[in-house]
């Protein structure tokens, strides 16, 4: 049964924004009081988050799709859609994020450190945040845009100071078994260990994590064996240790033969050329091996190795061995450079910068940019009063001028978005200007009718006044003085 897993594809896809509201406010007498539709609410993002308690990526070799949840629609009465919620998935610390064709996004070590795998979708704006003096009764809403949908690969690369390297059954687990409290599967048959194994020692003052790298074979570094799988894992550690076995019983094994064979295979994968090596000649308390040891010694001091003579079962040489690598590990770790303080990098968009391109393709016009791409992804095009306020966005943004200037024509194949994702239409300029068809966009034209309720209230108005003058007319009478006319002078 697999238990460690330290590559999978991963599809994430976060969630859509929801769409906003296109409402009238309504009450007794107040039939047309005025949009008051809601924003949809933002969509969930998909995060991938550093845990230190997280060892392995086995949990998405499992379930290898992951989605957020949606946002909620507006609603009348200006209330906002609920905002979907963030899908947090915990990774191994020194995982790599890389999409479909290799290129790196994140490199996540350290606790906590996060990344935006898949950004949520924004909510649609409600018909009441898109009223304004001229357009005071928007008869549409905006809708929520789709939230991203990719597919990643996450490869983990273990965090240790130091690495053992060497062939199958060179002893690297049981190193590891007595130099920390790591309790690895250890056997007399080759490739007993499948996955790599991590250990803490402690040296003084010094403490470290150590790793072994299983299966390093002649032709690991094309796919033999298990080393291509397992060699990422050497490219974070500070110093390599050449485990070197002094009692194989292969033919035409030797440890100097071992050791050029590995580091070819290190040399063949790339980029570990200025990584400080030692070379640990293990096994020297079984028959032969001692001598095995004392005859190599010198040919890989030659070669400028610093070679210390160790025995697992004996623990002969381990104390010099484990001071040796925390030395160089202290003098990696000071070598490093100091941790800056979080910078914010403003880059200013150009002044040139239209936000957006057109380019000419088999006769058509391609439209590419964030906004244009975005209102498209926003528009209704099932109103018409939405697909007129795109067209004046267009317009406003300079997409007819720069048309114009291309030399595009009336009729002309205009799509805007990308080949998977576009909108296609042609291209009518007096549509980007003005829609004289559609009248005044975003104007609801029964609002510009009396409202009855007015109506209404001003007849009741006239009664009172018609019976306040009839009241008066009859007080004048029963006085004996003549009622005033309309228009009399009082003076007269």
């Amino acid at each position: 049964m697999t238990t460690f897993v330290d590559r999978v594809e991963l599809h994430v896809a976060a969630g859509n924004g929801g769409h906003g509201c296109a409402s009238v406010h309504r009450e007794k007498f107040k039939p047309l009081g005025g949009p008051d539709g809601g924003n949809g609410g933002e969509g969930g993002s998909v995060i991938l988050t550093v845990d230190a308690q997280v060892t392995t990526l086995l949990e998405y070799h499992h379930s290898p799709k992951r989605k957020a949840t949606n946002g909620k629609p507006g609603a009348g009465g200006h209330r906002t859609g609920a905002d979907g919620h963030d899908l947090v998935l915990s990774v191994p610390d020194g995982t790599v994020v890389l999409d479909r064709q290799g290129n790196v996004l994140a490199d996540l070590v350290g606790h906590g450190t996060s990344f935006v795998a898949a950004q949520g979708g924004r909510g649609g704006l409600g018909n009441a945040a898109l009223a304004s003096s001229r357009r005071k009764a928007p008869g549409f809403a905006l809708l929520g845009e789709p939230g991203d949908a990719r597919d990643i690969v996450m490869e983990l690369k273990s965090v240790a100071d130091v690495a053992l390297v060497g062939y199958p059954s060179a002893g690297k687990s049981s190193l590891i078994s007595v130099l920390s409290a790591a309790k690895p599967k250890i056997a007399d048959y080759p490739f007993t260990t499948l996955i790599p194994n991590l250990g803490v020692v402690t040296a003084g003052d010094t403490v470290y994590t150590i790793a072994d790298v299983p299966g390093l074979i002649p032709g690991a570094s094309q796919g033999r064996g298990l080393g291509l799988e397992f060699l990422r894992h050497v490219e974070r550690c500070s110093v390599l240790v050449h485990v070197l076995d002094c009692a194989t019983l292969e033919p035409g094994r030797d440890p100097v033969s071992d050791l050029e064979t590995i580091e070819a295979e290190l040399a063949e994968y790339g980029g570990l050329e200025d990584r400080p090596r030692l070379v640990a000649l293990n096994k020297v308390d079984v028959p032969d091996g001692q001598d095995i040891a004392d005859l190599t010694r010198t040919s890989l001091e030659e070669l400028g190795y610093r070679v210390f003579e160790v025995s697992a079962a004996s623990r002969k040489g381990l104390r010099e061995l484990s001071f040796a690598v925390a030395q160089i590990v202290t003098e990696a770790r000071a070598a490093k450079p100091l941790e800056e303080s979080t910078r914010i990098v403003l880059r200013p968009t150009a002044v040139d910068d239209a936000g957006f391109t057109i380019t000419e393709e088999d006769g058509a016009f391609r439209i590419r940019g964030v906004k244009p791409e975005r209102w498209v992804r926003q528009t209704d095009f099932s109103n018409d009063e939405a697909v007129g306020y795109l067209a004046d966005r267009l317009a406003r943004l300079g997409v007819e001028e720069k048309l114009w200037k291309v030399g595009a024509h009336e009729g002309d194949t205009v799509i805007i978005g990308a080949e998977d994702n576009a909108v296609v239409f042609d291209w009518e300029p007096t549509m980007a200007a003005g829609a004289e068809m559609l009248g005044r966009r975003g104007e609801d034209h029964r609002m510009d009718s009396p409202r009855p309720a007015v109506d209404r209230r001003r007849d009741k108005q006239k009664n009172r006044d018609a019976a306040e003058a009839e009241f008066l007319a009859f007080e004048a009478l029963s006085s004996g003085r003549p009622a005033a006319l309309e228009g009399d002078d009082e003076e007269e």
